[in-house]
């Protein structure tokens, strides 16, 4: 592990150690070519300048940093900015590329942590809290990728005063010392939420940094407590502080000529007006008593709808009418929480609004209007009990029409979540195999999260069938306060993002998959299947699609997997490599493990040798791994033909021989049990329930919509036995289907596959 640089600013890393000896320049990519699009905007890459002149290149080769396989790739120099190493290393502590290159463009932000070093007095993000402390540590935090020259970059605070004890360790991370500080006085934590605690004038008084505006920007600005409108005319600085001069709009202030207002209190864009929503003067609505703290309500601004949670309930100086502080879903407000220079609550920048209690309505997409159609009324006593019972299990074969099958059934999808929606219905319906996040033991500031998603997700979709929106909302909300990607509530995200995201950097599960390369052992969640550009498949099976992968990559298993995650050889929403792809109901790992008795594929016997060169002998089969014993190895290498091949010797366990050997070895095969597909930016899934080939059910969380813009989606689950039908089918029986002409929702599983999800039915009770 990497140790901390006492008292170097980050842009001086590269004299202390963090780079290898050879000289390498990094890049992010603003642009991915339509050719790599299983890289999304936003990756960090870097190039070995022994190897290559910048100079006018139309492309440059360059690796991808965190990536398995392919090590590089060919990029046009006009998609990459150049980055420094340290500047890289703040990037790469963001899970998300979109956050990457959001943040990357903020220079003022990557200026301002490239300076703080060990011993600097910061304020850092915490939830919705900005906690005091000071750096004791700056580096990585988790197992770096093997032989990547730039390592992601995280800080160590010790936190000071009324703020101890609100962290979350000693300076552990996973059980490694990396500081040392009293029990929960530590925090880690990326450099957007890592900021000086004595700001520079440019920075606003709630600490976070304003967007500076130029003359002709259209601006937000606060004055006598009145949210006003202009454009910009200059900027100036005085006294080492900067003023806006702007040209304002007539405003509820009558000011009509230039005004200057200090940078702090002004914002580029227009955002509602905080005094006309105080005004608005809506009817009241009845049987309001259960709209509390932490309520989802609404709110009307002219003809546009807000929508948000209550915060806080009470009165505010000098106006006498109950408000509410209301955090929105959107950047539609105008504060942080703080009103007249008072905190009443705490939330991010742009995100607070304080209306009259009175204004405020439940929130129309979760509640019922009568309709079959409608999601249920929330009883909050009865329902927060019955979600918070003991462990549910899956929901059986012969439990799935009664409780699963029909509308208003699955995940109730809402604002991008379908990404979300299909990866826990198709985890946690009819499989236990990951169950253990649910229940292992997790860290204090995690247990929220973790409940969350055993009490209202997974507990109600397998007791009732149902989860309501507002429950994926509320996880959704966690998972973006907690730091690692601010655009969880209201943007699409890919599946494994998410998965990633929850099984690793909140419950710290154990990797799902261990890869062997090289003799180095790689952890991983899931797998990115990708081929050579010359492969011979046309209508492949997902076997194939893995064998090909892994031979083309030299990748073996270090052990069989509980679950396995594979994501299909497509790049993005639109790009498909294969027309149709065959799922393999079962998936023989057998060959792919890198320990452990082989059969020798002619004999049936102990193999004892592998060739690599004979994968695509069509002799022995159309492709995949050949493995032999000794003699069937000399005989078949004995062919003029295959002459040159070069076997290598199997990792045979010791004492194996000594045994006997017989004749029928155990094989380990994995079941499928879901598939996760996408078709025009919307994703479902198909989930196996049962041992019948006809035992499949399709969920799609937005199937329906009940109103417009202020409606909600209806999901559904229906079952799909079409799909056994054409499982049943050869491999050209299935080339000859038009997928126009196959039947019900058929076509999405073999034409739209984005991932797919195997279980070991052995390993499963070890993991």
């Amino acid at each position: 592990m990497q140790q901390a640089f006492p008292g170097v600013p980050l842009h001086d890393l590269t004299s202390v150690g963090i780079m290898t000896s050879a000289r390498i320049q990094c890049f992010i990519a603003t642009q991915i070519p339509d050719s790599l699009r299983h890289y999304h905007a936003g990756c960090v890459c870097y190039i070995y300048e022994r190897h290559q002149s910048l100079g006018a290149q139309e492309k440059l080769q360059v690796f991808m940093l965190g990536s398995l396989t392919p090590l590089y790739c060919d990029i046009e120099r006009t998609f990459l900015e150049e980055v420094s190493a340290a500047e890289a290393g703040l990037l790469l502590a963001l899970a998300d590329n979109s956050e990457r290159l959001k943040w990357f463009r903020r220079k003022d932000v990557l200026r301002r942590a490239l300076a703080l070093s060990e011993g600097a007095e910061v304020v850092v993000e915490e939830g919705s809290d900005k906690l005091k402390g000071v750096i004791r540590y700056v580096g990585n935090l988790t197992k770096p990728v093997p032989d990547e020259p730039v390592k992601a970059i995280f800080f160590g605070i010790e936190l000071q005063g009324e703020d101890k004890g609100k962290g979350n360790t000693d300076g552990r991370y996973n059980n490694e010392a990396l500081f040392t500080c009293e029990q929960d006085c530590g925090l880690f934590a990326p450099f957007t939420r890592v900021q000086p605690r004595h700001p520079n004038n440019h920075e606003s008084s709630s600490g976070s940094p304003t967007q500076m505006p130029v003359p002709g920007d259209r601006v937000t600005y606060f004055i006598e407590d009145f949210c006003c409108y202009g454009m910009v005319l200059n900027v100036q600085e005085k006294d080492g502080k900067h003023f806006v001069l702007i040209s304002p709009d007539i405003d509820a202030t009558g000011k009509t000529g230039e005004v200057e207002v200090p940078l702090q209190f002004v914002v580029v864009g227009e955002y509602p007006a905080e005094s006309d929503l105080i005004a608005l003067d809506s009817p009241a609505v009845e049987e309001k008593s259960d709209m509390g703290v932490n309520s989802l309500v609404e709110v009307s601004l002219g003809t546009r709808t807000l929508y948000g949670i209550i915060r806080w309930i009470g009165t505010l100086p000098g106006r006498q009418q109950i408000m509410a502080g209301l955090e929105l879903e959107e950047d539609m407000g105008v504060s942080d929480g703080t009103f007249k220079n008072v905190s009443f609550f705490r939330c991010p920048p742009r995100r607070a609004l304080f209306v009259k209690y009175s204004c405020c309505r439940p929130d129309a997409r979760f509640l019922n209007d009568g309709d079959k159609d409608v999601a249920p009324k929330h009883k909050d006593a009865e329902r927060e009990s019955h979600h918070k019972m003991d462990p549910v299990a899956p929901i059986s074969a012969d439990q799935v029409e009664q409780i699963l099958l029909g509308r208003m059934k699955g995940i109730q999808g809402h604002c991008n979540s379908c990404y979300m929606d299909a990866a826990l219905f198709s985890l946690f319906s009819c499989s236990s195999v990951l169950d253990s996040m649910l229940f292992k033991s997790t860290q204090p500031q995690d247990a929220p999260i973790q409940r969350t998603l055993l009490n209202d997700v997974v507990n109600p979709l397998r007791s009732e069938g149902f989860v309501e929106g507002q429950h994926i909302m509320k996880l959704r909300q966690q998972l973006e306060k907690h730091g690692y990607c601010h655009t969880f509530t209201t943007e699409e995200k890919d599946p494994e993002e998410f998965l990633t995201i929850i099984m690793h950097h909140i419950l710290a599960l154990d990797p799902l998959l261990k890869l062997s390369a090289g003799g180095k052992v790689q952890d991983s969640y899931c797998y990115q299947i990708f081929l050579e550009p010359k492969h011979s498949l046309v209508l492949p099976t997902v076997q194939q699609l893995l064998e090909h992968s892994f031979h083309s990559a030299g990748l073996k298993l270090a052990e069989v997997p509980s679950c396995l995650i594979l994501q299909m050889p497509r790049f993005g929403k639109k790009f498909k490599m294969f027309d149709k792809i065959i799922p393999s109901m079962e998936l023989d790992v057998t060959h792919l493990l890198s320990e452990g008795p082989q059969q020798c594929i002619l004999c049936g016997n102990l193999a004892q040798e592998e060739c690599m060169d004979c994968f695509e002998e069509p002799v022995f089969s159309q492709t995949g791994c050949k493995v032999f014993c000794k003699t069937c190895s000399l005989q078949v290498h004995s062919h003029p033909q295959r002459r040159n091949h070069q076997t290598a010797a199997l990792d045979v366990p010791k004492g194996y021989m000594t045994r006997g050997v017989p004749r029928t070895l155990t094989r380990d095969v994995m079941q499928l049990f879901a598939v996760l597909c996408i078709e025009t930016s919307h994703y479902v899934s198909f989930v196996k329930y049962g041992p019948d080939s006809r035992h499949w059910i399709f969920f799609d969380s937005m199937a329906d919509r009940q109103g417009g813009t202020d409606g909600f989606n209806i999901p559904e689950v229906r079952a799909c036995p079409e799909v056994g039908m054409y499982l049943d089918m050869s491999p050209s029986e299935l080339a000859n289907q038009n997928p126009r002409d196959m039947k019900g929702v058929a076509k999405r599983l073999f034409c739209d596959a984005y991932m797919y999800l195997y279980q070991s039915s052995s390993m499963c009770l070890y993991r």
